[in-house]
């Protein structure tokens, strides 16, 4: 009975290296981006000097009930098709509003495309009427990209972090809004995530719109052989209970009248920028595209991003940056604001080798996490999307920015920003704050705290994964 144990004990032994050692060794090589795609990267590229604006127009979607709002009223609109691609979808108030508007959509023809990132989806759609009964309309597909195998660990890690919608061919909605409460919406004793997107609307060709950029995107990645249709199998009769629910619950929506060309600006262009789209590690592309642009900067950056880990590429990389323009600030989330604990953890860790990068260095102070990312470089470019400046979304994650040329637009995302930093403190050389009466330094409770300082240690042999 003994050796019987023994042997079981050993193979689960074995079993678990073989998991961690599965799960992480494929990523410990963080690669970089080969010199014939470095060529590729043409910072003159992303900029119209014709003189005339381009087919988009833009908003920067701040708010999140405003967020909602946006998203109700692109789906009313939609006439042929309607393309959803987030990384994680759940349950909530918001939630029913949404897929109430896309079984509405999809019940006068048209067709909806719902694309998740597998190991998210699995957690918190998998056994949910509304996500069933949504999957299995003939008019809806859902599909999880990458649904991670036990047996393959390697799987694990790669993960869609896009976050888009798209209506035929007219609309875009883009930035770092997952698809549920916390982010959509005012609901009133829940949390609150504080993010960003830029609504793009296209008055002109899709071929010259980021409409059509995203959509031929997003169908290169729907067609992946790690995207697998999920939920095409329901009880006919629970799914139409579920749908009839969803149906009258859609009559009940107030969606407001929203004047298109009223609430957006001019642009001059607007340009999309992804990771490889494979589930490895990946080449930095984003990452390098964002450096290049801003070292092409001639007067100022400002970078709003939730958390920061660099590695040692991107430590260098902002030191090239902050030579080059010496204007550059990092607004990001205080450790008592933030919401990851792994990135705060590492940022508690290496936040001096943040400081001497050479940036201006803000953090938040708000009573929510900030969740948004974002860059105004000089006064004519405006990013937006769902990169954050860590190594998960540098090397691991797929990834999408919007990097759109036009002193409107970059106006109102400097404001938000502005705004954001209005609320933040500002952290001098030596890791300390400067004084500011308008801001309060937020503080962690003693369990917070602790957990903060073990996890700093804990998370640097794989802090490349944070």
């Amino acid at each position: 009975m003994r050796k019987k144990l023994k042997i079981i004990l050993l193979v689960l032994l074995a079993f678990l290296l073989y998991f961690v050692v599965g799960m992480l060794a494929p990523f410990v090589h963080l690669k970089t981006v080969r010199p014939q795609e470095k060529e590729k990267i043409q910072t003159e590229s992303f900029y119209n000097r014709s003189g005339k604006n381009g087919v988009d127009r833009a908003r920067i979607v701040e708010d999140n009930q405003e967020a909602l709002d946006m998203r109700l009223h692109m789906i009313q609109k939609a006439k042929k098709e309607i393309i959803l691609s987030t990384f994680d979808i759940r349950e909530g108030d918001s939630t029913e509003d949404i897929f109430a508007a896309l079984v509405q959509a999809a019940h006068r023809g048209v067709r909806v495309k719902i694309l998740v990132d597998g190991l998210y989806g699995t957690l918190h759609m998998s056994g949910k009427p509304i996500f069933q009964a949504a999957g299995s309309d003939p008019n809806i597909e859902i599909r999880f990209y990458n649904t991670p195998n036990p047996l393959k660990p390697w799987t694990i890690h790669g993960c869609l972090h896009d976050k888009y919608l798209v209506i035929d061919n007219q609309y875009l909605l883009m930035g770092g809004r997952n698809t549920f409460d916390y982010f959509l919406g005012t609901h009133k004793g829940k949390g609150v995530g504080l993010d960003r997107e830029i609504f793009i609307v296209n008055t002109g060709k899709e071929k010259d719109s980021a409409v059509g950029q995203v959509k031929q995107y997003f169908q290169n990645v729907w067609n992946l052989k790690v995207c697998k249709t999920a939920f095409d199998r329901w009880s006919a009769a629970k799914r139409q209970t579920e749908i009839q629910r969803l149906l009258k619950k859609a009559q009940t929506l107030r969606i407001p009248k929203i004047d298109d060309e009223e609430i957006t600006v001019p642009t001059k262009k607007a340009t999309l920028v992804t990771n490889p789209t494979h589930i490895y590690g990946k080449e930095p592309l984003v990452w390098e595209t964002l450096k290049q642009l801003m070292l092409h900067a001639n007067r100022r950056i400002m970078i709003h991003t939730p958390y920061a880990v660099f590695s040692k590429e991107m430590y260098h990389g902002m030191k090239e940056i902050t030579q080059k323009v010496p204007d550059t600030t990092i607004i990001l989330n205080s450790i008592a604001s933030g919401d990851n604990i792994c990135a705060s953890a590492d940022y508690q860790k290496n936040k001096n080798k943040i400081i001497h990068t050479g940036v201006s260095l803000y953090e938040y102070m708000g009573k929510h996490s900030t969740h948004g990312k974002s860059l105004v470089i000089d006064d004519d470019l405006a990013v937006v999307g769902s990169y954050n400046f860590d190594c998960r979304s540098t090397y691991v994650d797929t990834e999408t920015m919007l990097v759109v040329h036009g002193k409107e637009i970059t106006k109102q995302l400097e404001e938000k920003l502005y705004a954001l930093k209005d609320g933040s403190l500002k952290v001098r050389r030596d890791g300390t704050y400067e004084k500011n009466k308008k801001v309060r330094e937020q503080t962690m409770d003693t369990k917070k705290r602790r957990m903060i300082t073990f996890l700093s240690y804990l998370i640097q042999g794989f802090r490349y994964l944070a």
